[in-house]
């Protein structure tokens, strides 16, 4: 497998991983019972999805 597949891989399992967090966002925005809130950072976690899906979908690119 290629640098360029291995980056391509990583940007599509990033992007699903942010697609997840936004998710899950969502699902804890809408919750029935407000007192349970919850500790994952669903925001930071979509963040960080989203710029790797860029960053190794810019690098593919790149070597393509």
């Amino acid at each position: 497998m290629t640098t360029q597949a291995w980056l391509w891989w990583t940007s599509g399992i990033s992007a699903a991983v942010a697609a997840l967090a936004a998710l899950a966002e969502h699902r804890r925005t809408r919750r029935r019972d407000l007192d349970k809130v919850g500790w994952v950072p669903w925001n930071f976690i979509q963040i960080i999805a989203f710029l790797g899906t860029v960053v190794a979908a810019a690098l593919a690119l790149k070597l393509g």
